[in-house]
């Protein structure tokens, strides 16, 4: 193995200077665009076109770097995981948040995604069959509970969840198992090479996706909001990946995932410099709830692998 191959071997340590968690810093920086800029896109474009079509767009790059370093096919069974890696982080997470946003504010967005470290670490748990001990759990709960609770009072009362939460809430789930199974196929195909064969797997679903998207809804956007969707489709969908999974290839994922919880207080930030979003009390505090029981979550799962 080359020093400069992105392969990981599965007993790795933590190299000095945890370059793993500068990579996944690196990553969670770039995703934290991701929510106000596809607040910015959907005001001129269809969600289904932005959810479908910037997937299309990473598929072109993907073979392009995939053809251009004579990359080897991966064999059947990892195949299939990448096939639970493309539900998760290709179709499933862009597709329910671009859906999602045409009606709920990005910073409302922001605090609901908040809950993906934690879910991140409950997938991986499930993933490595591990079992981390009760106050993990009861952190991880906490979690839940809070951003439920913030979304339903943001909607005027506990009980009162629109169905842009729901999407939300699937997102994170869709996502977590997108990246639980992306950092461990990551140590043995690439962390490049494993966005890149997983957009390839989605590609044949999106391209029909997008050209039914274009036919019901001929795309009208500003060159503003062309640039936003340039960005999810390159940044957000292709080279995002590439730190993130590099990060949690070189591990230990449990720690690199703890820099997620910086991504929701970004994207609030981001929300409010760029679409001028006003960030109330209420959002500050539903976002502290839920980044504080998701650190405790990850945090007492390190500890008790250590």
């Amino acid at each position: 193995m080359s020093e400069q191959s992105s392969v990981t071997h599965p007993r790795a340590k933590v190299l000095p200077g945890h370059p793993g968690l500068w990579w996944g810093l690196l990553g969670t920086f770039a995703f934290s665009f991701t929510v106000p800029l596809t607040r910015v896109a959907v005001g001129g474009l269809s969600p289904l076109l932005i959810g479908s079509g910037r997937s299309v767009v990473a598929a072109t790059l993907a073979v392009i770097a995939l053809s251009a370093t004579r990359q080897r096919w991966p064999s059947v069974a990892h195949w299939v995981r990448l096939a639970v890696v493309s539900g998760g982080v290709v179709v499933g997470f862009p597709l329910l948040t671009t859906f999602a946003l045409t009606t709920a504010p990005a910073s409302h967005g922001a605090v609901v995604i908040g809950l993906l470290p934690a879910a991140t670490a409950v997938m991986v748990a499930i993933r490595g069959k591990e079992r981390p001990g009760r106050s993990f759990w009861v952190f991880a709960g906490l979690g839940t509970g809070a951003a439920v609770t913030f979304a339903a009072l943001q909607n005027g009362g506990l009980g009162e969840l629109h169905q842009s939460d729901l999407l939300l809430f699937g997102a994170v789930v869709a996502a977590a198992v997108g990246y639980a199974e992306g950092g461990l196929l990551a140590r043995e195909l690439g962390s490049w090479q494993t966005v890149s064969w997983a957009l390839l797997v989605a590609a044949p679903l999106m391209i029909v996706l997008t050209i039914i998207s274009v036919a019901q809804q001929p795309p009208s956007a500003t060159p503003v909001e062309w640039l936003a969707f340039a960005y999810l489709a390159v940044v957000s969908m292709f080279l995002a990946f590439f730190a993130w999974y590099r990060g949690l290839a070189i591990g230990p994922m449990a720690q690199v995932s703890q820099v997620q919880l910086v991504q929701p207080v970004l994207s609030i930030l981001w929300a409010a410099l760029l679409l001028h979003e006003r960030i109330g009390w209420a959002t500050l505090l539903g976002g502290v709830a839920v980044i504080a029981c998701a650190g405790l979550a990850v945090r007492s799962r390190l500890s008790q692998s250590m």
